[in-house]
């Protein structure tokens, strides 16, 4: 989900692991040349989707941590090739939870709404189950601290044999 904290915690976990850290929405906001709110406002979502596409095809063949939009999963096709080709790990925030942590972002285009908590709502209806579909591994991200985040993805790794792969 939008503000789950992905890109926090990936910086921390591929800090941990000694493994470089990308961030999906980064890369593409440099290809594009503009901020993905302004990309989505001129160009529409399926464009930007198409273009999403094609870099989480390109990042998820690197070594490293990488974290990808919240909407990533939305295609069939991202969700395939993040699964095949790296180990996912869905950061499980409620809606209440992001709401909190996101209000008063304005760079987030699908919350530019009236009521950000029911669009969060409605994403998290249809998106859990597909991150859930995509993951390997799901974390709770409510209460812990982000280190003890990071522990929590750092063991898991070291149980399923990938803190090897990585290393």
């Amino acid at each position: 989900m939008p503000g789950s904290g992905k890109s926090t915690v990936g910086k921390l976990l591929a800090r941990r692991l000694g493994l470089p850290f990308t961030d999906s929405d980064h890369v593409l906001e440099q290809r594009m040349g503009c901020p993905i709110r302004t990309y989505f406002e001129q160009q529409g979502e399926e464009r930007f989707r198409d273009l999403e596409q094609a870099v989480i095809a390109e990042l998820s063949m690197s070594k490293g941590v990488l974290a990808t939009g919240g909407g990533a999963v939305l295609r069939e096709a991202n969700r395939q090739q993040l699964h095949a080709h790296a180990y996912v790990i869905y950061l499980r925030s409620s809606p209440d939870q992001v709401f909190q942590r996101v209000r008063n972002d304005r760079k987030r285009p699908l919350l530019q709404v009236d009521d950000p908590l029911a669009r969060l709502k409605a994403l998290h209806a249809q998106r859990d189950p597909l991150y859930r579909e995509t993951a390997h591994f799901t974390v709770e991200t409510g209460r812990p601290s982000l280190q003890t985040l990071v522990n929590m993805i750092v063991m898991q790794l070291e149980l399923s044999g990938e803190a090897g792969a990585m290393a």
